[in-house]
């Protein structure tokens, strides 16, 4: 039998949504307004902060751009995998958008302040060295 290489398994989102399914991500999510991700399984729900998005996959209609569509492999912070998937383009659902961005941004927020073990020295201390 001749295996089929990862990259062509993941063609359709039918064969993503299996693979990732097989990689454990058995929950199904969906965003009730743009600030909350819902667990369908467990009805827990999710702010942005306790969301990873752990990757993404775009798939695109070979004959109707009306077929353009992603699928979020998501982790929470209390250890769901799951899937949530979102049409892109004109046919976006501007809530999974909006929520997907905040994710994002929590991200890309410069860490501030000192870190615990480092302590900051003045011109004085240096001096005693």
């Amino acid at each position: 039998m001749e295996q089929i290489s990862k990259t062509e398994d993941m063609k359709t989102m039918t064969s993503c949504m299996n693979k990732l399914q097989s990689d454990g991500y058995t929950v199904n999510f969906k965003i009730e307004d743009e600030h909350e991700l819902i667990s369908l399984d467990s009805e827990k729900t999710y702010r942005p902060e306790q969301v990873h998005i752990n990757n993404f996959y775009r798939f695109e209609g070979a004959s109707d751009p009306d077929e353009n569509s992603i699928l979020y492999a998501i982790e929470t912070n209390d250890g769901e995998k799951g899937m949530l998937t979102d049409a892109y383009g004109a046919y976006a659902d501007l809530n999974v958008a909006k929520f997907i961005q905040e994710v994002e941004n929590i991200g890309k927020k410069p860490v501030t302040g000192n870190a615990p073990d480092v302590e900051e020295t003045t011109d004085s201390d240096s001096d005693k060295i």
